[in-house]
């Protein structure tokens, strides 16, 4: 199963694709808004934060873009707002990412399917890390992974998605990596994003974060964490390149967040192309390498029909291997 999934993430986190840019579209959004599907501090809350910022910085937008937490079901409760609600709604993005595509793929949003919404574009891929508390004791992954084979009870690893969800995975990728044979017996506790993770970790009542790269740097820059663990293939440069790789510890597991957005499956055609169109250019342009720089965010650049094909796949290759680490029937 590790190889399988590694050959996935290693797909996932190379695709350099260069998508053909849209053509400039006369649309524009008179109430831009972008809705996170968990509480702030998370991976899918800097996501809609960075990329509004950027987008009105880059003279793409003219108006300021209202971001909207709406947490609740591993972005179940976002789905089924934009589908029920707001299905024609030319206006508003929402945050995604593989922990969308993976809730998706386990029937997580109740009679919802990635087809009922309009896939736009990838704004790059963000790498997992496994962390624990800055005064932790654990120094690396195989020392938590040990904790785990001796007592899996005396270990809570806590992640912003579901039961299940992406975070959930990549501590049962590594473990299955690392030999722990019943990888359900890894003791995951789930919390609506990324902060409240972390915040849980610093209160003590788990042992460790599992994340993205995105989701722990600020924690790591107030020195309340210590990643032991980057989900990469190699060490990431800059200045993440004190974060030891899982694969260098001997723990050969890799995942890959992608990171973009949908839009309301009813959204007009000139609304979609413009917004394909804008989110192409932010990607294209210097101020979002920085930004991807600072956050350690990798190249995956992909729109419009590209995106929704990319979408598809991850969701069938994420059903095989939730079906294999027994998550689904």
């Amino acid at each position: 199963m590790a190889f399988k999934y590694i050959r996935m993430a290693l797909a996932v986190a190379g695709l350099g694709m260069a998508a053909s840019m849209a053509a400039a579209q006369s649309y524009e959004p008179e109430n831009p808004e972008c809705i996170a599907p968990a509480n702030p501090g998370g991976g899918w809350d800097f996501t809609c934060r960075q990329v509004g910022k950027s987008l009105q910085d880059l003279g793409l937008i003219s108006k300021t873009m209202q971001v909207v937490n709406l947490a609740g079901g591993g972005g179940g409760v976002a789905f089924a707002e934009v589908v029920n609600k707001r299905n024609d709604d030319n206006d508003l993005i929402v945050a995604a990412s593989s922990a969308t595509a993976t809730r998706l793929a386990q029937g997580a949003y109740p009679g919802n399917t990635m087809d009922q919404v309009r896939w736009l574009a990838t704004i790059g891929a963000d790498y997992g890390v496994i962390a624990v508390a800055a005064d932790s004791p654990v120094q690396t992954l195989p020392e938590l992974l040990d904790q785990i084979k001796a007592d899996p009870t005396a270990v809570s690893i806590a992640g912003g998605s579901a039961v299940g969800g992406w975070d959930h995975l990549k501590v049962l990728i590594a473990a299955n990596a690392y030999g722990i044979e019943d990888v359900r017996s890894v003791k995951y506790i789930a919390f609506d994003g990324g902060g409240e993770a972390v915040t849980q970790l610093l209160a003590g009542s788990v042992q460790a974060f599992t994340g993205d790269i995105s989701e722990a740097k600020g924690f790591v820059d107030s020195g309340d964490i210590r990643v032991i663990a980057v989900l990469s293939p190699e060490r990431l440069p800059g200045e993440f390149a004190d974060f030891p790789t899982a694969k260098e510890q001997g723990v050969d597991a890799i995942g890959a967040n992608w990171r973009g957005f949908y839009a309301p499956g009813g959204m007009s055609d000139e609304a979609y192309n413009a917004w394909v169109s804008k989110i192409a250019e932010l990607y294209a342009s210097d101020e979002w390498k920085e930004v991807m720089a600072a956050n350690g965010l990798a190249p995956l650049d992909l729109q419009g029909d590209e995106f929704q094909a990319f979408v598809a796949d991850s969701v069938a290759k994420i059903q095989a291997i939730s079906r294999e680490i027994g998550i689904i029937k």
